[in-house]
């Protein structure tokens, strides 16, 4: 299946927690912070709103987006307004 955002939204693949902590510690899922970043896999097709490029690593609000499932692999439809940095 291939998604492809439309108008001011980008495709973000979500990036996993580390599971265990310095010590050893296994973290289950349950107990594991949602992520806030992630990397963009595809862009809307309004090219002066969008503001980043397939690649990059991006930073978003914490409750943003609908989740979606993409052979079995974690990815958000967010729209720009919620993307709130570019990590490099």
């Amino acid at each position: 299946m291939k998604v492809k955002p439309l108008a001011d939204r980008v495709l973000v693949k979500l990036e996993k927690n580390e599971a265990k902590t310095a010590g050893g510690i296994i973290i289950p899922d349950t107990a594991q912070e949602k992520t806030q970043q992630g990397v963009v896999v595809e862009v809307g097709d309004d090219k002066d709103a969008i503001k980043v490029k397939a690649g990059q690593k991006v930073m978003y609000d914490k409750y943003a987006g609908t989740q979606i499932k993409i052979k079995d692999v974690d990815h958000l439809i967010l729209k720009m307004a919620d993307v709130i940095a570019v990590v490099e």
